[in-house]
């Protein structure tokens, strides 16, 4: 088979930042991985990768959207269950609640006097309500701007920046405000999250830069009074699933008590058909089972499809935190599939959610030496499953193409949109990598691992995984 390298040598020095402002690094393969030339055992895997199934899967996974907890998601769960078993699995459907969300059917805001268009979206997680009242200028809505200050009845016009946007809301609902406003700091739309759902939320609305920047210039030094109107939202429980498929070491008797997991998140986001975000991931963590079902390992390897990604990591979260510790000990690598078919993303990049080298960045980076001829980069990043792995000390990481295609999160995000030749490149790299750690002959001492504190940050981004 012919190698078309997708990382370029030239990649050190044009991938200076990632996605998340972080410096991508070339680091050396680890001397820890044995590095051996191409063939000597990655043909076993690289000979039996598909990339037509691949590409096959993402075709009927993203015909329509597929949010957590609802009956899209739910037929894509199916269809992951009996692939699995097709290939020989017995699939386990893991079911866990989560708190749905429901976005408002109108979103309406009108300004006494003010002649300018406004075209207010909503946050995910904002509560319904119809308030008027008077403009008030919050500035970034922080705690201590807000010291002293009485909103009571108004409605707090506020910058984005430094702080969340469900703290700003937060801040600004205990400030007495009725309703909150937030514009945005960038030019472009803004499409973000509270975080969560809240009792103490009030009704909020987005507005752009431009918009933001002209209401808050009329409000100045005048009174000021707007309607801001949030209708249909619901927040309420919901059932979402993930999916898992185990690969049993082949022989007992010489079976390690390791584990690798190899997982994705298979919901979209309201609107999306999710092609790259993440049938892509989803469509590739099915092939690797199919390609490894065979192959002789003496290693336990996990494949696992995740739901309610898009809402903040809940269904890797479940699994990581109702894992015994004494399983989660045995957990040695996590590779996360997010996003790797696009064609109109960047270059291949590893996130871990500190920016420092682990065992999947060294396998990886060991395998794409070898089948590419340049080391695949890593960078600090969250976002993604891979980070509840990683906060309970388990070497994970996120496989990504940055910077992110135009199409993230839209409905534009479609089969052909897809590139083959990254799906194969992504699926090579990521099983040879599996397999140089999960083969009986494979070199390496375990990882260390240490716990990380929970960062809320790794687990919500607003424009961007």
């Amino acid at each position: 088979m012919m190698k078309k390298p997708i990382v370029k040598i030239a990649l050190a020095a044009s991938l200076t930042f990632s996605a998340f402002g972080t410096q991508a690094v070339l680091a050396k393969p680890a001397e820890t991985v044995k590095n051996q030339p191409y063939k000597v055992f990655d043909q076993k895997i690289v000979n039996q990768i598909n990339v037509d199934n691949i590409y096959n899967n993402i075709d009927y996974l993203a015909k329509v959207p597929r949010v957590a907890g609802t009956e899209a998601e739910h037929d894509a769960v199916q269809f992951i269950k009996n692939t699995f078993k097709s290939y020989g699995y017995d699939a386990e459907v893991q079911e866990f609640t989560f708190t749905g969300y429901t976005p408002p059917s109108t979103t309406a805001l009108s300004v006494e006097g003010f002649t300018e268009n406004l075209n207010p979206s909503s946050f995910t997680y904002t509560v319904s309500g119809d308030v008027t009242g008077e403009i008030a200028l919050a500035g970034l809505g922080k705690k201590e701007e807000l010291a002293g200050v009485d909103l009571t009845g108004k409605i707090a016009l506020i910058k984005r920046g430094e702080i969340s946007f469900g703290e700003k809301v937060l801040n600004a609902a205990a400030a007495g405000a009725a309703g909150v406003i937030i514009y945005n700091n960038a030019d472009g739309a803004l499409n973000g999250t509270l975080g969560g759902a809240n009792d103490k939320y009030v009704p909020a609305v987005a507005l752009t830069k431009a918009e933001g920047e002209a209401l808050a210039a009329y409000a100045q030094g005048q009174p000021v009074n707007a309607s801001l109107k949030v209708e249909g939202a619901k927040i309420e429980e919901r059932k979402s699933h993930n999916v898992i498929a185990t690969k049993k070491p082949t022989n007992k008797k010489k079976a390690t008590n390791d584990v690798i997991v190899v997982g994705s998140h298979h919901d979209s986001v309201e609107l999306a058909p999710g092609a790259n975000d993440d049938a892509s991931g989803t469509a590739m963590t099915l092939e690797l089972a199919r390609v490894l079902k065979d192959v002789p390992t003496d290693t336990e390897i996990r494949f696992i499809t995740f739901g309610a990604e898009e809402l903040g990591l809940i269904g890797s979260t479940y699994y990581v935190d109702n894992l015994p510790q004494s399983d989660l000990n045995r957990i040695i690598a996590n590779f996360n599939l997010d996003m790797v078919g696009s064609k109109d993303a960047g270059d291949l990049v590893m996130n871990t959610i500190d920016g420092q080298p682990n065992l999947v960045t060294e396998l990886a980076q060991a395998s794409s030496q070898r089948l590419n001829g340049v080391p695949t980069p890593y960078a600090e990043g969250g976002r993604s499953d891979h980070v509840p792995f990683g906060e309970a000390g388990i070497p994970a990481a996120l496989f990504i193409h940055e910077p992110t295609e135009p199409w993230y999160h839209t409905p534009e995000d479609t089969i052909d949109k897809i590139s083959k030749e990254k799906l194969q490149d992504v699926a090579e790299i990521v099983g040879t990598a599996v397999y140089d750690r999960a083969r009986f002959d494979h070199m390496g001492p375990k990882p260390k691992k240490v716990k990380k504190a929970k960062n809320k940050e790794l687990y919500y981004n607003e424009n961007v995984k």
